[in-house]
């Protein structure tokens, strides 16, 4: 089995923000269910990447995680 840390060490968090939301999108899935498939496809344990997560993607798995209901939600202003 190949180590996670030489598969990671040749992703920068830009190109792996990249590839998840692409996978989210081609398989219109939310982006957790695509960093998890990402994870299982390479053999990769999720504690592995998260050097690899970007703000803007943590955000959007902030997002999707509220409306799953994982975490509470937040008062927001109407629009």
């Amino acid at each position: 089995m190949m180590s996670a840390v030489n598969t990671n060490s040749l992703m920068t968090p830009k190109k792996f923000s990249m590839s998840i939301e692409k996978l989210a999108k081609d398989s219109e899935s939310s982006y957790l269910d695509a960093l998890l498939d990402y994870c299982e496809k390479n053999s990769v344990e999720p504690e592995q990447i998260k050097p690899l997560i970007t703000k803007s993607l943590k955000e959007k798995l902030e997002v999707n995680a509220r409306e799953l209901n994982f975490l509470p939600k937040v008062a927001t202003l109407p629009i």
